[in-house]
């Protein structure tokens, strides 16, 4: 009963987030969620049909929207839990990591830190993972070397390139947590 309540206040959720290419920037794109137009940065080698482990692309897929991690602050310096109707984990500092070891066996999953193979930190310095939705991209079906950490996540200002993700500004993940659910996908189109 507490959780419908809850579900009540938010609005209702945008099912399909098309993300295309900037005209003359494949390093930037234009998300369109619902009546919403939103810039976003895309990986530093723009998009690609054919994504490898660390190839800096951002993958060309339909991706579900899995979890929200984020990375709130006691003081009030961090970005507060999103309401959204995603599963929401708060990133434990020192603690949660995400493997991009492609011969290990949690390779693209959420590992504890220290972790014996590869993996980076979700409690960053530069605020990119304040609040960070864990996409479906090599995550249900994993295959080796195809990416790891293909998140929806918090852009730097003036959208420099990611490693592979898709990032908007703060303001913009506050206004589309909301919105987001296990049923929507985000499609980044050719």
């Amino acid at each position: 009963m507490q959780k419908r309540k809850a579900f009540a206040t938010l609005p209702v959720t945008i099912n399909r987030i098309s993300i295309r290419r900037k005209p003359g920037d494949d390093r930037r794109g234009i998300l369109a969620a619902g009546p919403f137009r939103i810039p976003c940065a895309l990986g530093r080698s723009g998009t690609t049909i054919f994504k490898r482990e660390g190839d800096g692309a951002t993958p060309v897929a339909v991706m579900a929207a899995i979890e929200i991690w984020y990375r709130g602050g006691a003081r009030g310096d961090r970005m507060a839990r999103p309401k959204s109707r995603l599963p929401a984990r708060r990133v434990r500092p020192g603690v949660d990591g995400w493997c991009d070891a492609p011969r290990h066996a949690a390779y693209n999953r959420h590992v504890r830190l220290p972790f014996p193979a590869s993996a980076e930190t979700l409690a960053r310095d530069d605020r990119l993972y304040d609040v960070v939705v864990v996409l479906d991209w090599n995550y249900r079906r994993r295959a080796r070397s195809r990416g790891s950490a293909i998140f929806f996540h918090v852009a730097r200002p003036g959208y420099p390139p990611t490693e592979g993700c898709i990032a908007v500004a703060p303001s913009d993940m506050t206004k589309l947590a909301p919105f987001l659910a296990r049923r929507t996908r985000l499609v980044v189109e050719r």
